[in-house]
């Protein structure tokens, strides 16, 4: 029995089995550095190499490592699903998470959406 950290993980999880995609959850680890050494766990490792972080909260600390891994890890694609890819930043800030992602070039989608290409 997979132990998720949230209720999107096993939501995105029952998807990927429906859709036939072998799971893989956190079974892998990417370092990278930030101010030291440190690991990352993606959430969902799809066969096509494909990662899929699920995130409710996406708070400071998430983003900023996320682009220390964007930058020292440009072989990695990495995709966030989102709760609410509308969610403000900040609670009276004009940037919400998919602007963030666009910004960034990060591709993203909320759980209810998650492109079928994105599988195969």
């Amino acid at each position: 029995m997979i132990r998720f950290r949230s209720k999107s993980e096993e939501i995105v999880c029952d998807f990927l089995k429906e859709s036939g995609i072998p799971i893989r959850y956190e079974e892998s680890k990417v370092d990278y550095v930030w101010k030291e050494y440190k690991t990352y766990t993606p959430d969902f490792l799809l066969p096509n190499g494909i990662i899929l972080e699920v995130k409710g909260r996406f708070v400071l600390e998430d983003r900023k490592k996320h682009l220390f891994i964007q930058e020292q890890k440009k072989d990695l694609d990495i995709r966030f699903v989102f709760d609410n890819p509308n969610s403000k930043l900040y609670k009276n800030g004009k940037m919400t998470y998919a602007k963030w992602c666009e910004k960034h070039d990060i591709p993203w989608t909320s759980y209810h959406n998650i492109p079928l290409e994105w599988l195969i």
